[in-house]
């Protein structure tokens, strides 16, 4: 099998299948461009770029980089900074597939999700980091977001922010049907059928099957489906944490306990406002959207540890985030790695967080500034010690798939079938499992 075969990747939920090349830059590549840059870009280099100017185009969807370019290019007055909004998520990720297919038009920084780093890095789509030396950022970032930028030896991108699960609820439901926070998933079991007996019309969370939820549960319960080494590929939903998943939420699920409404509907947001949909087991990227898109909730809600799976545990997982690559074929690679550095490490972490993100780096989580800040949305709790302390104990060892956005574009079809017949949760990632082995062997993958 060629090295191009095995750099075959399906890069979103409907693209056709892409060869990718080793390499999208050119040999005759010079000064700050791809290939000088990919060699070796010390301090002094990146700061000489800076000093001679230029402009580069990012693209990203995060808001609170708006103010981050604004602070960028007021520090550095010679180099320009084109923001641009290709689409969130799967949009965004067929545009720069696209734009790589083509070899013009790419931009010199994307933001990419955490999830589907993998398959860019595998294609050899986005630069190896370590050139300029982000290796020596070991240390900077919390574990989780700091592994999942990683594939193999290489570095494929600087964390944006974390999504450290934790336990969102509304103490004043909570109250009203005096049920004691729960601190183990037996105990959440509990509370939801006490919850739904005292009052039909509320249930302790919604759910219709999420990809991204249900990896994070798998991932907190110990659960390694996925082993990934190179091209060769393992998917395996029978291991023991997955199944400890699985008997506790299908308890949830069999006994109609989960409000049948998707995430981030309508129904939803007045589910959370009234009180109807009680907790939220989500990243630590929640409370900005609770205080915008649920302000009849001002007050009433709090947040606790995610549930244990034994008592006494002290383990989580991550939902969600994002981190900002170089694509390989990036035309100024030198400022694009400057950019990185200022929004992720330096300066521009501090206006994220300000304005809503939660960080990825140990020195601003560990802040008393940080930790001791109350949210008056949430009864003036000092929310980021709970979130902090979840972001120093994620589980170790997770890896996703390189093709997870294809993976979790057939989640629906395979496990979401669970929520709507007599399918269970365990027979529904079985057909997660086969689905995505037969993917992997059509693209050339070595399934294990």
């Amino acid at each position: 099998m060629t090295t191009t075969r095995r750099h075959a990747l399906l890069l979103g939920a409907a693209l056709s299948v892409s060869l990718f090349a080793t390499a999208c830059g050119t040999s005759g590549d010079t000064g700050s461009g791809t290939a000088a840059a990919t060699r070796s870009a010390s301090a002094d280099d990146l700061q000489a770029a800076l000093n001679a100017g230029g402009s580069i185009t990012v693209w990203a969807w995060e808001p609170t980089l708006k103010k981050v370019v604004a602070d960028f290019q007021t520090k550095y007055p010679k180099v320009k900074v084109n923001l641009v909004n290709a689409g969130t998520g799967n949009d965004q990720y067929t545009a720069l597939q696209n734009a790589v297919k083509a070899g013009s038009g790419l931009p010199d920084v994307a933001q990419i999700e955490y999830y589907a780093l993998p398959q860019f890095a595998l294609g050899k789509a986005v630069t190896d980091l370590t050139a300029f030396g982000a290796d020596k950022l070991d240390g900077t970032f919390t574990p989780g977001p700091w592994n999942s930028v990683h594939s193999g030896s290489g570095i494929y991108g600087l964390p944006m922010d974390s999504g450290p699960m934790a336990l969102f609820y509304n103490k004043d439901v909570f109250d009203k049907h005096k049920i004691e926070v729960p601190k183990t998933w037996e105990e959440y079991i509990a509370a939801a059928k006490k919850l739904h007996e005292a009052d039909p019309k509320a249930y302790i969370a919604n759910d219709v099957g999420d990809a991204g939820f249900t990896t994070s549960m798998i991932w907190q319960a110990g659960g390694k489906p996925y082993k990934v080494d190179g091209t060769k590929v393992g998917v395996d939903f029978g291991d023991a944490g997955t199944q400890k998943y699985t008997a506790a939420w299908q308890q949830l699920v069999s006994g109609k306990l989960v409000a049948p409404i998707a995430s981030w509907s309508d129904a939803w947001y007045k589910g959370l406002g009234d009180g109807t949909i009680a907790t939220l087991v989500i990243g630590a990227w929640m409370p900005a959207n609770l205080e915008t898109g649920v302000k009849a909730g001002a007050g009433k809600w709090r947040v606790a540890p995610m549930p244990q799976w034994e008592s006494g545990g002290k383990a989580t997982s991550e939902n969600g985030g994002s981190s900002l690559a170089i694509p390989e074929g990036a035309a100024n690679k030198q400022l694009a790695y400057a950019f990185l550095k200022f929004a992720n490490v330096d300066e521009g972490v501090r206006t994220r967080v300000d304005g809503g993100a939660f960080p990825a780096t140990t020195a601003q989580l560990n802040s008393p500034e940080f930790k001791d800040k109350k949210f008056p949305y949430f009864g003036d709790q000092q929310v980021n010690q709970v979130l902090a302390e979840s972001a120093s104990q994620v589980v170790s060892g997770w890896s996703y798939l390189p093709y997870q956005v294809y993976a979790n574009s057939v989640f629906n079809d395979t496990v979401g079938k669970a929520y709507i017949s007599g399918t269970t949760l365990q027979d529904g990632l079985k057909a997660w499992q086969d689905a995505s082995v037969k993917y992997g062997q059509e693209q050339g993958f070595t399934m294990q």
